[in-house]
């Protein structure tokens, strides 16, 4: 569950269509199997859930703790980090709770924040993707300009930038999809509130709203995807050590991969917390400084 006054505010509960009655919740159905079933997926993803945490965790440490670190790419890769955490914080401890419960009950303002939180956190790490595409292209591209290009009051206004965009990003869509009249049954075929199930509720339909979001949807993978794609580009005309960030595009292609499948279309039913788990694991493995932190960090 998630805090915040002015969002809790502007997302007030709505009424359904040709009733007097108030929506105070949406049952999400999850993964429909019995109890044994249940708990084995509550013990799976909590397990994911804190392996995401320490493996994130881990790289945040290691960067603050060492002085070699603390540059402008590593800075980026501590930001991403923490978006990460976030990212899976905003969906899976409530998907917890629901595999435990019988009600699987998730309040109307606590639905559209977790919409919201779920949305602007990986706008935003759509944006951070391709500042980092940004800085290995300015590293590799213009070693001599570099230092004085990506200073770290430039290097904080971009990831400053990345949050303040991704927040704003679907802002207006769920402020919007939030006022609608809702009819039919309240379940969601679903274990997170998205945009998908909330629109397929609306009374009547509403084919703007969907065409907007999935068009805002369109537009921030796309634009953040090409950009990445021109800059690494750029760097494979220029180099050699291409390896020195080689980590990034398999990251890169793991998360668009994924989303662009999932949410590109508002009706879209997944949702994964695989790439949070394995990003971890993808930059401490192929890069030798994170992996001399990490060993430093944990005494080996």
């Amino acid at each position: 569950a998630f805090t915040g006054q002015a969002v809790v505010q502007v997302l007030l509960p709505t009424k359904i269509s040709n009733t007097s009655s108030i929506i105070t919740g949406f049952n999400l159905l999850g993964f429909p199997c019995p109890k044994e079933g249940q708990i084995f997926l509550f013990l799976l993803f909590s397990v994911l859930y804190l392996l995401t945490l320490m493996g994130n965790g881990s790289i945040i440490c290691a960067v603050y703790w060492d002085q070699r670190l603390h540059t402008p790419m590593y800075i980026l890769l501590t930001n991403f980090s923490f978006l990460e955490i976030w990212y899976v914080t905003s969906t899976v401890p409530n998907m917890l709770a629901n595999f435990l419960s019988d009600t699987k009950v998730i309040s109307f303002s606590g639905c559209f924040l977790q919409f919201y939180f779920f949305f602007s956190l990986g706008s935003t790490e759509c944006f951070s993707l391709a500042v980092m595409a940004f800085d290995r292209y300015l590293a590799i591209c213009q070693p001599l300009r570099y230092p004085t290009i990506m200073t770290g009051r430039l290097c904080t206004n971009l990831v400053v930038s990345c949050w303040i965009l991704g927040f704003f990003w679907f802002l207006i869509p769920i402020i919007i999809i939030s006022q609608m009249s809702f009819c039919g049954s309240r379940i969601f075929d679903h274990f997170l509130c998205d945009p998908g199930p909330p629109l397929a509720l609306t009374c009547p339909r509403a084919p703007v709203i969907e065409l907007t979001s999935s068009t805002l949807s369109s537009l921030l993978l796309g634009i953040p995807f090409l950009f990445i794609m021109v800059s690494y580009a750029l760097v494979l005309r220029a180099v050699k050590a291409f390896s020195t960030c080689g980590s990034h595009p398999v990251v890169v292609s793991l998360f668009y991969g994924l989303v662009m499948v999932m949410y590109v279309s508002p009706t879209s039913k997944h949702e994964s917390i695989v790439t949070p788990l394995i990003n971890p694991v993808i930059y401490s493995l192929r890069n030798k400084d994170m992996k001399h932190a990490i060993k430093k960090l944990l005494g080996t």
